[in-house]
Parts: C-alpha cells; structure tokens; sequence
C-alpha cells in the first residue's frame, strides 16, 4: 500500500509563514513564528492547529467489525445515528493494536463509517485515526491479521485532512462555520471524548467534528475529505483564529499529562506501563492478540514503570532518556520521554517512566 501521509494542507501553510520540521519522517509545522501566542489563542481565544500528518485508514468488506474485533484491545464504536436536524451522531473508540507479547503496534481512534447496505454487515466500514509513528506496524499487522476474504485497508489519508480548533470560542465557531448552526454550541461543550457530530447523511463524505480531551482547554479534531477542511481552515482564520503548530500542542498535551505515540510509547511498551489502559482496553471483550498479557498484568496488579506526569519546576528542560533522581539514592528513579516549559504550571512539565516502588518526586537535581 502506498504510504501517502503528508499533510495536504502543509504546501498552504507553509506559503503562509509556517515554520516546518521533521517529525517521524514527515514535514509537519512547529510554529506560526509566535509560540507564545499560539498558547495563549489556544486557552484564552481560539487557536487552529494542522494535525493532518496523520494517518487514516479505511477498513471494510464483507465482515471488518468481526476482523477488527479480534485486533484491537477496545469496544468497536456502533454505526451513527441520525440527528432530528440535518445531520449524524456517533462516537469514536479509543484502542490499541498489540504484539502477541502485549507490547504496542500503536493507539489509534476507530470511527464506524457505518453500512453502506441494507445488510447490517455487509458493506460497513470503518475508519482509523492513527499516529504517523504506528501507521507503517498498523499496515503490516492488519496485512497478516485481516483475511482479504472479509476485510481490506485502504489509505484515503491523501483524499482527507484534520485539524484541531482549541480555545474558550472554538465551540461557538464550529457551530457556525463547520455544522451550519444545527448543533448548537452547548451541546458541542456537552461532548464526552470521542463523541462526534457532523452535517450530512453520509460519513464519508461529511464533515465531523470529534471531541478530544488529548489537552486541557476545550478542544475538537475536525475531520473530513480535504477540500471541506481546507475550506473550514480557511474560514476559522477569516474568523480570528490564530493558527498555531505542533509545538503549542505538545505544550498542552503534556500539561495535560496524555501521552502520545512515537515519543512516550512505543514499540517496547505495555499499555498498562502508559497508564491508557482503561481508556483503550475493554476488559469485558473476547480474545484479541496479546489479551493474555494484558490479563495476567490486570491479576498481578502490577507493572515495573509507570509513566506519570512530573513538575519539575525551574530547571533545564531535560532532553528524552535524560535520567531523574531520588535525593540519597544512586539508581535512576526515572526516565524522560518529553518535557516542556509549561505557562500553566509556571516550570517544567515531564512525562517520565518512573522505576516501581520509588518513593519521593524524581528531579533532575
């Protein structure tokens, strides 16, 4: 399958003023110029943010929900609902696709498209928001794991785009420009994470609007074919939104102490260790591959690191692997795997792998 996961919208933004730089092999923009103005548009305004280098895959066929079932650790989401106003509702599940030995592949967010028959199986499909860091072991995973008998993956990430609308105003903008003010602005406030609403009948044509609690202010993934979200991006910015870059996010990403794929989690981790299990594990689900590790870890009680959020406070930010330390003790405590100078907090923010059984806050002193 050819990998077309360049951001659609970058050559645009780029021609804007954006500033780009790699990121797991891909261009992706860092900034606008203003970091600290993208900050602040993002928790005291409304900032517009690119998160298009993302993967999106469609799986379907004859049978995808059973295939997937046996792939990822979460609940498969139902087919959406349709609104009394123009329009669908549904919700995105949160999952993670594992090795036999219960080490992640990669997280991703699973949308039912839902069927595109009469036959409640036949025809329904569903698609995969996915890390660019986990997109290549997703393909691979599903190419051993997915009978082409009942399901296939196809990759529409050229053909679609996402983008993140943050800040107080961001509802009151979505209602307007990207659902045509059939959803109200309170009821977007009222979304749990996942949660989704989109005009039209149609998922795969439509324009959705996903609620993310991946960041602490209030926040929505935009998410649709590239003209519709080119269009929106345009529209917010017309409107007073101040886009911003990959920086801005991972600023309130750790704040919020969520980790992310390709920087705190890898191919050598255990969901369990990133403390996102019970967000992505539905423990109450048949057999899915690595469910065995997952389970013994669940009836041992324990794992030998957790990721936790630390507040350093006034140091240099330290880089990733840099160790942290208990006082009076000679092994390390901890691990970075990102760190920020947070606005919030007034210091720096980690998120680290801390050694079990460590007493007292790791710190770089």
């Amino acid at each position: 399958m050819k990998a077309e996961i360049g951001s659609p919208l970058l050559p645009g933004l780029e021609g804007a003023g954006a500033v780009a730089d790699d990121y797991h092999g891909l261009r992706v923009v860092r900034h606008f110029g203003d970091p600290r103005g993208e900050y602040r548009a993002a928790t005291e305004g409304t900032a517009v943010l690119d998160r298009s280098h993302r993967a999106r895959l469609v799986v379907e066929g004859q049978a995808p929900r059973r295939m997937l079932n046996g792939v990822l650790t979460g609940t498969l989401p139902e087919p959406p609902e349709a609104l009394t106003s123009a329009g669908l509702r549904g919700r995105a599940s949160y999952s993670c696709v594992l090795t036999p030995k219960g080490r992640m592949i990669t997280d991703l967010w699973c949308v039912c498209r839902g069927p595109e028959t009469d036959d409640s199986e036949e025809g329904e499909s569903f698609l995969l928001d996915v890390p660019v860091a986990g997109r290549a072991g997703l393909v691979d995973h599903l190419g051993k794991f997915l009978p082409p008998r009942f399901s296939t993956v196809r990759d529409v990430s050229s053909s679609t785009a996402m983008i993140s609308v943050v800040g107080p105003e961001a509802p009151g903008l979505l209602s307007r420009l990207a659902l045509g003010l059939r959803i109200e602005a309170g009821d977007l406030t009222s979304l749990e994470e996942g949660e989704w609403r989109s005009t039209g009948s149609s998922v795969a044509e439509a324009l959705l609007v996903v609620r993310t609690r991946d960041i602490w202010p209030e926040a929505y993934n935009a998410l649709g074919p590239v003209r519709a979200v080119t269009a929106l991006w345009k529209a917010l910015l017309s409107a007073g939104a101040v886009p911003a870059g990959l920086d801005a996010w991972s600023t309130l990403r750790l704040e919020e102490g969520r980790p992310a794929f390709g920087t705190d989690m890898d191919e050598g981790t255990i969901p369990v260790e990133a403390g996102i299990h019970e967000r992505a594990i539905d423990y109450g689900k048949g057999c899915y591959t690595g469910q065995e590790v997952i389970v013994r870890i669940r009836d041992r009680g324990h794992v030998n690191r957790s990721l936790r959020q630390l507040r350093l406070g006034d140091v240099p930010v330290p880089a990733k692997g840099t160790e942290l330390f208990v006082p009076g003790e000679g092994k390390a405590a901890a691990v970075v795997t990102s760190a920020v100078e947070s606005p919030r907090f007034g210091g720096v923010v980690a998120l680290a792998y801390v050694r079990r059984g460590v007493e007292g806050e790791p710190t770089t002193r």
